[in-house]
């Protein structure tokens, strides 16, 4: 039998293929059950036996069969639970009983895809030759069989299948695709993954902060998408145990463990906002979403809203941004959201003018480190919008947020310094910890999981962005100005304060005081016009005072 470019394990296109009885019956049983095909006659490498028939666990079992009979699976799955193994091994059967499909492998890297594609390449090698389909090519990142299968292998980013039509897209350790590009993905691959009846997209990763794929899991979970959630707990892998738990924390931490192994959706270390909070903070579906801008409650009548937002220069990985807040009472509430990574600057004041207005002339803070103050000047001189927040220098107090009245140098918007920077990080982690703001918008909730200590400050963590949570520090920053008390009436510190004294008198309340009778408290006290009780201090001569 001729061989592929003198490969002895792979058979050459167009090679007559002679049958046995046998065989057939074979042929025709890996054809219709994957498992017996991958039980029978793929073969893996282990660190310890080299080369080994594939012998699968009961839950690998069931995630071939899900992925046989479902279009659409999510699976949330431990480290080192064989999870890719499984995977390329259903890939390697889809292309070998299924004429003219197109695969798609894509991870995080396109090393780790051509990876995963050498190791079908290595499973197909060791297929006996009536198994196999004649190699019309055969690469490191890609692959076409005489029955016209092909398999491809990339990063997951935007490009990579786009213009293509596939009949299978599998997404290797997704959570951990940045999440700029997992957004720009899922935009240009839904259109290829709807164009069929059949096509099938599997996803599975390990999870990696609240991103996307921490989104599509929680949607499936509840039902408000179509993809069958698969979930792996560690316990499961024959040999694990709570000995071999308590070993693995020693060697790295216990959050490392409880994100790789306990599958938890922990956000990156040293956020900005705790991980117990990060963790209860529930997202919906927002009420309208358009060309960026997503709604979650419709504007009320009589009701205060404010506006903040961050410019970008409008480049592929940067947003322009704001948040709208409702602050008519505590605790406050977000209930519009605006970012777009294209949008020029010329045209993002009219953006901000069409949804300031709609929310009841709302007031509006607009950064105006950079390109910002351009933005601010077109609003105020060319749209002629008059809610627009002013602040100015005031020496040791540093920029103080006004109307249209600030004295000395007064500015349209407000610098992000240091030290407002400061602040508002300061009080966005208080307002957001103390549920004296609601925030619903995924997007936010995703950017604040992201959000990690830089030297003395906070930022994105790398490949990340926080366009949205900057927007919302600036609101933290202006919610404790003075001015911002006069516009809405209320004072957050005074409310924080006094919930927190509540709370004080509650934990105290169960011990209260003991008066032993000995002494009379009351004598010489008095109670002046605001019902304070004073008492006489009685002075000791054996003191001095």
């Amino acid at each position: 039998m001729e061989t592929y470019l003198g490969n002895p394990n792979l058979k050459k296109a167009n090679v007559q293929q002679e049958w046995t009885k046998h065989e057939l019956q074979e042929y025709a049983s890996c054809m219709e059950d994957p498992i017996y095909f991958i039980q029978n006659y793929v073969r893996i490498v282990s660190l310890d036996e080299g080369l080994i028939p594939f012998k699968m666990y009961p839950f690998q079992k069931e995630m071939v069969g899900t992925f046989h009979n479902n279009r659409f699976t999510i699976c949330k799955l431990p480290r080192q639970s064989g999870k890719s193994t499984v995977m390329v091994s259903y890939l390697l059967h889809y292309a070998l009983f299924n004429p003219a499909v197109n695969i798609a492998i894509l991870a995080n890297k396109a090393a780790t895809a051509r990876d995963l594609l050498g190791r079908l390449q290595l499973a197909y090698e060791h297929l006996p030759k009536w198994l196999q389909q004649g190699v019309m090519s055969w690469n490191k990142g890609s692959l076409e069989l005489e029955n016209g299968s092909k398999i491809l292998a990339s990063s997951t980013s935007a490009s990579a299948v786009r213009g293509g039509s596939y009949n299978i897209i599998f997404l290797d350790e997704f959570a951990y695709v940045p999440s700029n590009v997992a957004e720009q993905f899922f935009s240009s691959v839904y259109p290829t993954i709807s164009s069929g009846k059949t096509t099938k997209v599997m996803i599975v990763s390990t999870p990696h902060g609240m991103n996307m794929f921490y989104k599509l899991w929680t949607d499936a979970e509840n039902q408000r998408n179509t993809y069958i959630p698969i979930e792996v707990h560690w316990s499961e892998v024959p040999g694990r145990d709570e000995k071999w738990k308590e070993e693995t924390i020693k060697n790295t931490s216990e959050q490392q463990f409880n994100t790789e192994f306990e599958c938890e959706f922990l956000g990156s270390i040293n956020t900005l906002i705790s991980s117990a909070k990060l963790r209860t903070m529930p997202y919906r579906e927002p009420k309208q979403s358009n060309a960026g801008l997503d709604v979650h409650e419709l504007p009320e009548k009589d009701k205060t809203y404010v506006l903040c937002a961050d410019v970008s220069r409008g480049t592929a990985n940067d947003y322009s941004a704001f948040v709208v807040v409702d602050v008519s009472q505590m605790p406050y509430r977000v209930v519009a959201k605006f970012r777009d990574n294209e949008i020029k600057p010329l045209l993002f004041p009219a953006k901000i003018y069409e949804v300031a207005r709609a929310y009841n002339q709302a007031f509006v803070l607009v950064e105006v480190n950079d390109i910002g103050e351009q933005v601010a000047n077109n609003l105020q001189f060319d749209l002629e919008y008059d809610n627009l927040i002013m602040a100015s220098m005031r020496g040791r107090a540093g920029q103080v947020m006004g109307g249209g009245f600030s004295g000395g140098k007064a500015q349209l918007g407000v610098r992000t310094t240091k030290a407002v920077k400061t602040v508002g990080c300061s009080n966005l982690k208080q307002i957001v910890e103390s549920d004296k703001i609601i925030i619903e918008d995924f997007d936010i909730i995703n950017e604040l999981s992201t959000f990690i200590v830089h030297g003395s400050s906070f930022q994105a963590e790398e490949g990340c962005n926080d366009d949205l949570v900057m927007c919302c520090v600036l609101f933290a920053w202006a919610s404790d100005q003075t001015y911002f008390k006069e516009l809405t009436d209320s004072d957050i510190r005074h409310q924080m304060y006094k919930d927190q004294q509540n709370q004080i008198e509650q934990d105290m309340a169960p011990f209260g005081f003991v008066v032993d009778g000995l002494e009379d408290e009351n004598i010489g006290q008095v109670v002046d016009e605001y019902g304070t009780r004073w008492s006489p201090i009685v002075r000791k001569y054996d003191t001095d005072w």
